[in-house]
């Protein structure tokens, strides 16, 4: 009897091809993508390469989104075949199965899928492993030969995922047909969509979604208030998209439609008509594949200019090539100064190197909380507080802060102090941690002012430099933390500039004082950014493909299912005497409109992300505005090719099945 159940399954397979092997195909890439990145996640190759860490960080995160997203997406694919096979299991119901039997039937089918979709995606992980490895390391700068090998752990979670997978979507299959009864079943694919009325309430709501987020998109200042914003205005965007395709579409156009002189043309006539008569249905699809199109575009554009502005990111973060900062309990005298500048002096003339660009200078920085002209201490436990309203004090003498800015200033009068700040600061008296100070000049930083790592994570309002005559005036309560940054420039081979650092911190823990520092060395640090931005890359380009695949099926269910569902529709016109050239006219312009919408829909959502995701940026180091957008345009443009590209091949099923 077993074989009996087989023989069907294979059958039915065979007969709804048109169905399951885009199904099947789409479980082969998704098996090989999953077994692909916990391959070369458990690789303990990869694991003893220089850098390890952050590309396994990487790879984790890119495993658990690929997971999350392969059931979600086979189980949506799974929702598309169901619903073209319920006539077929209403006949199997009516010619005498009863449905435990069609349940063994299904369960046939699905150890089947499943057998087909993990042998194959397995397969095709050893076929392209080593390929897709070899251009993880490329990307990160890894230089070890990684040799083929075969995942015993990787082949067992693969199995065990999709087999959780698929039982969770057999359960799910079984459970839909018991509850529907034989004539409902036979008739599941002629159950037409009544017109949906238009829902004022939830149309407005989606247009208030997507208005608030894209408000808190191009308001956002400094990186603190954009990444603590970014997924409230995600989720009211997402929200209003929905809604957007759900209700307002449909308010759209019912206001066609009411529209005598635009509706009552024979063109207009079929696509109104027909798009409002199941707008309800295609809107979810619509706003998924909007959404999906939207999630391709931000993550291959930003992981890609990431990767391109690399060079730029590193030389924003340390814009000399040895940045050297000592952690002091006073602040140095010129003779403290003057002894620190000569070991590092001493240790590049070891090394044959020039010192150049020298920038020496002392400061103090406290985290605050500024309102008006009052400044508190930043206090984590007070509940008034948020991440947007943390700031940074700069606290600098005159002498110290010319050599930092590069210009000359006038003499601070003994208790007052200048202060510099983004905004415009029009008070003559600050209050810094319960002390008053006259204000002897206020003044905004000038165009050329070096400020861009710090402001780009606090905005405008939160940044402060107050500037005083001498910085032991305030030495009484800020003493404790003063920082004393030796940077400048030394020219050499990276391998020379990557030793003299290693020499500078030898120096300074031999120096016999126990001084506390920091010592960053650009080319230390050009290797770690090669292994971050390459990683964020390779997750970006793998989950980019991964997307756009659930896209480009998305598409193709729903073409064959617009086409099953307007072949007798439009039967129907042709017979009562509508011109073949009207119907195919009507039938373009509806499925240009109905496919061309999510994209420019996304297009949109990624123009009016773009101010939040140049601040987020910002986190990388990465200031240049022009790479951004250059990568931007160009991967939607990319993108709208390979739509285009895919809308065409899916629309020759589509109209193979109206005119049949």
């Amino acid at each position: 009897m077993n074989r009996l159940y087989c023989r069907l399954a294979v059958t039915n397979l065979k007969n709804n091809r048109q169905f399951y092997l885009p199904y099947i195909l789409a479980g082969m890439v998704t098996a090989m993508m999953f077994y692909i990145m916990r391959a070369i996640q458990g690789s303990d190759e990869i694991a003893s390469m220089r850098g390890a860490e952050t590309v396994s960080i990487m790879l984790t995160m890119g495993l658990v989104i690929v997971a999350l997203c392969t059931g979600i997406f086979l189980f949506y694919t799974n929702s598309f075949v169901m619903k073209r096979r319920r006539k077929e299991l209403g006949v199997y119901n009516i010619l005498g199965m009863e449905k435990k039997h069609i349940a063994k039937v299904m369960a046939w089918e699905a150890f089947i899928l499943y057998v087909l979709s993990v042998s194959g995606g397995i397969v095709l992980g050893w076929m392209f492993h080593k390929l897709t490895a070899m251009f993880l390391a490329k990307l990160t700068g890894m230089s070890e030969s990684i040799p083929f090998y075969i995942s015993g752990s990787g082949c067992l979670q693969t199995a065990e995922l999709f087999g959780v997978i698929y039982l969770l979507m057999l359960l799910y299959n079984f459970l839909q047909v018991s509850l529907a009864n034989p004539i409902t079943l036979l008739h599941g694919n002629n159950v037409g969509e009544r017109e949906p009325k238009v829902k004022w309430f939830a149309a407005m709501s989606g247009i208030v979604c997507i208005l608030v987020g894209y408000y808190l998109a191009v308001s956002a200042r400094g990186v603190l208030e954009a990444v603590n914003m970014f997924f409230v205005a995600v989720l009211l965007v997402i929200a209003g998209t929905y809604a957007l395709f759900l209700s307002v579409s449909i308010a759209f156009l019912k206001m066609l439609k009411n529209n005598k002189k635009y509706y009552y043309q024979t063109a207009h006539f079929i696509t109104v008509s027909g798009m409002l008569y199941r707008m309800k249905r295609n809107a979810v699809g619509l706003a998924n594949i909007c959404v999906l199109s939207t999630m391709v575009l931000v993550i291959i554009s930003t992981t890609v200019c990431l990767y391109a502005g690399g060079e730029d990111s590193l030389k924003t973060n340390f814009p000399k090539e040895l940045s050297t900062t000592l952690y002091l309990n006073d602040v140095p005298e010129q003779a403290d100064r003057e002894y620190l500048m000569g070991l590092i002096a001493d240790t590049a003339q070891r090394h044959n190197l020039n010192m150049t660009n020298v920038l020496a200078y002392a400061d103090i920085v406290k985290v605050i909380h500024m309102e008006g002209n009052v400044v508190e201490y930043y206090d984590n436990s007070n509940t008034s507080y948020n991440y947007t309203e943390m700031g940074m004090l700069y606290l600098m003498a005159r002498a110290d802060y010319e050599k930092f800015t590069g210009h000359t200033y006038e003499p601070i009068a003994p208790g007052s102090v200048k202060v510099i700040t983004s905004s415009a600061f029009e008070e003559d008296v600050i209050q810094i941690f319960d002390t008053e100070y006259l204000v002897a000049e206020q003044t905004a930083f000038p165009e050329d002012f070096p400020k861009e790592g710090v402001q780009s994570f606090l905005g405008d309002t939160q940044l402060i430099y107050v500037i005083v005559e001498d910085v032991r005036a305030l030495a009484s309560f800020l003493s404790d933390e003063v920082q004393y940054h030796i940077e400048l420039d030394t020219g050499g081979t990276p391998e020379e500039q990557t030793a003299f650092a290693a020499a500078v911190r030898e120096a300074l823990k031999s120096s016999g004082n126990q001084l506390e520092y920091t010592v960053y060395s650009r080319e230390e640090q050009r290797d770690e950014y090669m292994k971050l931005n390459g990683g964020f890359l390779f997750l970006g380009l793998f989950l980019g493909v991964l997307f756009l695949m659930i896209t480009m099926l998305i598409i193709y269910y729903k073409q064959i299912s617009e086409g099953f569902e307007d072949r007798e529709r439009f039967a129907i016109m042709t017979k009562v005497g509508m011109g073949r050239s009207v119907v195919k006219a009507a039938i373009n312009t509806q499925v240009r409109t109905v496919f061309f919408m999510p994209i420019v829909v996304a297009v949109l959502h990624l123009s009016m992300a773009f101010p939040m995701l140049k601040t987020i940026m910002f986190v990388f180091g990465l200031m240049n505005t022009e790479l951004f957008v250059g990568c931007l345009i160009v991967t939607a443009v990319l993108f709208a090719v390979i739509y285009f590209i895919v809308f065409k091949l899916t629309s020759r099923s589509y109209y193979k099945i109206v005119y049949q």
